[in-house]
């Protein structure tokens, strides 16, 4: 799998989108920077949920659009679940001390990473989730060595 290369599939529901996110789950490892991107309504926290649950997590999943993280301390490693839709500047990643999050154990899924701007750290991976008919359509591309070789491991 080359940078760059994306591999889409269809949704057909938030069933079928908590299936993806159970299936990702085995496959991951610390560190691991995740963009989930899509407009409003698109399953993001969905397949956070799907994720989490295929992790092991018992607990309900929110969505952090208030809170901007919720942290989840699992047996493998923190999954943290940033949602940055209501910066104003890109400067609040750095008042909220959000890089004492990216220690090198933790995989980060971050929801509008475009509102941090250059304060975001970069992506291994991006998931878009997309609109299509009464489903979606998600796309998921490695951007580093780390990030193939996730999707790797959950490809295979």
């Amino acid at each position: 799998m080359t940078d760059g290369a994306g591999i889409s599939r269809f949704l057909a529901d938030e069933a079928a989108t908590l299936a993806l996110g159970a299936s990702w789950a085995k496959s991951l490892n610390a560190p691991l920077v995740v963009y989930l991107q899509g407009s409003l309504g698109t399953g993001k926290t969905t397949f956070t949920r799907g994720l989490l649950h295929g992790l092991g997590h018992q607990g309900a999943v929110k969505s952090p659009t208030y809170a901007i993280v919720e942290s989840y301390p699992l047996a493998v490693f923190t999954l943290h679940h940033f949602d940055l839709y209501r910066f104003s500047t890109p400067e609040e990643w750095e008042d909220a001390g959000l890089d004492d999050l990216f220690d090198g154990q933790s995989v980060c899924l971050i929801e509008w990473p475009q509102q941090g701007g250059s304060f975001t750290p970069a992506a291994d991976i991006t998931l878009s989730l997309d609109h299509a008919g009464h489903g979606r359509t998600f796309t998921v591309t490695a951007h580093t060595a780390q990030g193939r070789k996730s999707l790797e491991a959950w490809l295979n």
